[in-house]
């Protein structure tokens, strides 16, 4: 039986470039350990990561080192997916082998297919491990209600799904809905701009980016308590941050780099998005600054 027992907030990490495009291991290993001192109930290695850059090797050793560095004190969860079945297996039997506790994997995307071979790739995958899966549903790879439903029922290990696809509020709900009697659990991404109505809509976790833990901690103890207003003052103090952090990948991957160097968390020389990736400009980068500054979020 996979574990269902995963809830909570679980950032997806950023991963730290030099400027030649190397992974700064000490910045990982740094970032996981920030994380937990956050309370977060989990991490994540996933797009927001830049996996898809990563080289099959990179891939491996990243793996390796957040798993060693999170020693059991929360859960990780590897992004797997691929275009065909046969490397998704791959790349999902080894992340088992190398300690996930959970696999995320998204549709095939590169070439339509129809829903039904889509829904036999997850099945496949499924069957080829011990450990639960998170269907990705995102704008570019979509896992509808009804197919995330499906899913469920084809195999057990498909009892999760990070639902992203715009506009999530409703995505949530009728996710919800179709998938009663099957087992499968929902939780927010997306950035978490829109955590606490999905919250409302059945979602029991959310996966935003790396650069405020503390805020969603906060937000998920309080909600947990049934403080909804305190979650729901606390969730606006920070949305203009988290509007600026909810740009398209390669801009938002700087974005979030920025924010950890300004945080104390990364060095200045580990901030880099591996090319292709746009860079804020200057006046950009300044007016984050300044809304740091006024959430008291940078270190000195």
């Amino acid at each position: 039986m996979p574990d269902r027992s995963m809830a909570g907030v679980y950032p997806i990490l950023s991963m730290p470039f030099d400027s030649s495009g190397r992974i700064v291991v000490e910045d990982l290993e740094k970032q996981v350990d920030w994380l937990v001192e956050c309370g977060v109930h989990g991490v994540g290695i996933a797009v927001a990561s830049e996996v898809y850059k990563l080289t099959e090797s990179e891939r491996d050793d990243v793996l390796r080192r957040v798993v060693d560095q999170a020693a059991g004190r929360i859960k990780v969860v590897m992004n797997t997916g691929a275009e065909g079945t046969d490397v998704a297996i791959h790349y999902s039997r080894r992340a088992e082998e190398l300690g996930a506790d959970a696999l995320m994997i998204r549709p095939t995307s590169f070439i339509p297919t129809v829903a039904e071979e889509n829904i036999d790739y997850f099945e496949r995958i499924a069957s080829a491990v011990n450990i639960p899966i998170f269907l990705q549903d995102q704008g570019s790879a979509m896992v509808g209600p009804a197919m995330a439903a499906e899913c469920a029922r084809r195999h057990e290990n498909l009892c999760y799904i990070k639902v992203e696809t715009p506009p999530t509020v409703p995505r949530m709900a009728d996710t919800k809905r179709l998938s009663e009697g099957t087992g499968l659990i929902l939780f927010g991404g997306a950035g978490g701009a829109f955590v606490l109505e999905e919250f409302r809509r059945g979602s029991v976790g959310t996966m935003p980016g790396s650069t405020l833990p503390d805020m969603f901690v906060r937000i998920w103890d309080m909600w947990q308590s049934g403080d909804e207003a305190g979650a729901t003052a606390e969730f606006s103090r920070y949305s203009t941050i988290i509007r600026t952090l909810a740009q398209g990948q390669g801009l938002a991957n700087w974005i979030y780099k920025h924010i950890m160097v300004r945080r104390g968390i990364f060095d200045a020389g580990s901030a880099y998005g591996r090319h292709p990736a746009l860079k804020p400009d200057a006046e950009h980068l300044k007016e984050i600054d300044q809304q740091l500054e006024e959430l008291d979020l940078i270190a000195t």
